[in-house]
């Protein structure tokens, strides 16, 4: 069967790169049970209070919210239970050792579905200060209107 790799994204964090600076990136698959899958199929989850956190050598998924299965019945999941994310074993004592020693923290920025498998964006990321955010905002508005500035020049 011939892989495309159509993105079929669910939900994304974009708290994360307000409230974060972006270091590194991975691409990590997730272990998810069938009603969690239709959920995500449904199109619900929030990345908003997630975290990975890395214990006895495996990452974990946690804070994520995936609501219960509408259709589901005695077997539906917890919405917020820890879930273990795949990766090589080489990142995950990377990620460790660099949350272990610089203070940074990861964090998830999106869920989506890729050649029909469940996947999770997960950032190596460093706290921002509130001028920092501020700063960061500033900069963009900045940009906006030049751009703008630069249109209504061409115009004329």
């Amino acid at each position: 069967m011939a892989r495309d790799g159509k993105r079929q994204l669910v939900a994304s964090n974009r708290k994360a790169r307000h409230d974060y600076s972006i270091e590194d990136v991975y691409e990590a698959g997730i272990v998810l049970t069938g009603t969690e899958v239709k959920a995500l199929r449904a199109g619900r989850a929030s990345l908003v209070d997630g975290f990975v956190s890395v214990d006895g050598g495996e990452a974990w998924l946690e804070g994520v919210h995936i609501p219960e299965y509408t259709q589901g019945t005695w077997t539906n999941h917890a919405p917020r239970r820890k879930r273990k994310l795949l990766l090589h074993r080489e990142e995950i004592t990377r990620l460790d050792s660099r949350v272990r020693e610089k203070g940074l923290t990861i964090v998830p920025l999106s869920l989506y579905f890729l050649d029909g498998r469940a996947k999770v964006e997960i950032a190596l990321a460093r706290g921002k200060r509130e001028w920092d955010k501020r700063q960061a905002l500033r900069e963009r508005q900045d940009n906006l209107e030049a751009r703008r500035a630069m249109r209504r020049r061409e115009e004329m």
